[in-house]
């Protein structure tokens, strides 16, 4: 049997750090078991944690992880910011070879919001699974950034994200076109008035 640990205890880069939390109460919580990073969504998934969550993601991968759950037992609601974010981790982990990303305790309207964007065909959506590890909260670098870099950086990660649900599947391009074109014009237009 594999023995959990909260992830308090493999996140060791970071640096003074804040909890996330947006208007609803809201926040991710994370834990290692095994070879498996787990991700359990508390209220709402959305593009005020997808930074995090992404970066949480990133460093995981560069540790080795392949293999993540994300529990959505407790989650609220989703926005296309957090599915794209989703994605984006699904569609790396399938450019590293051998690698799985598992949506568990999905409620049916998640279901839905997922499968409408075709994220079932790049990751495993189930309504039960295995009870998540101890989990410890995401927490975010607080460390010397502007609050225009934060929102330099929100308009970044919504970019991202939304272009890895324009690839990972294509129909969803004519869905987000004019959020990408929104996006893309204020990111160039942030850049040219520096």
């Amino acid at each position: 049997m594999t023995r959990s640990r909260p992830c308090a205890s493999v996140d060791t880069h970071h640096r003074d750090l804040i909890l996330l939390n947006s208007v609803v109460q809201s926040s991710i919580q994370v834990g290692v078991t095994g070879p498996a990073v787990w991700v359990r969504v508390e209220g709402k998934g959305s593009f005020l944690n997808s930074g995090s969550f992404k970066e949480f993601a990133r460093e995981m991968v560069d540790r080795g992880f392949r293999e993540f759950v994300i529990d959505l037992s407790n989650c609220q609601m989703m926005d296309s910011t957090f599915m794209g974010t989703m994605a984006g981790i699904a569609l790396r982990l399938k450019e590293l070879g051998p690698g799985d990303l598992r949506v568990v305790h999905c409620g049916e309207r998640s279901r839905e919001l997922l499968s409408g964007l075709g994220l079932d065909q790049i990751f495993s959506i189930q309504s039960n699974g295995s009870a998540a590890p101890d989990c410890a909260a995401i927490k975010r670098d607080a460390v010397g950034a502007s609050s225009e870099q934060n929102k330099l950086e929100t308009k970044k990660e919504m970019l991202d994200a939304h272009e890895s649900l324009c690839e990972a599947a294509p129909q969803n391009l004519s869905r987000f076109k004019d959020v990408l074109d929104y996006l893309r014009q204020d990111l160039h237009h942030e850049k040219a008035s520096k």
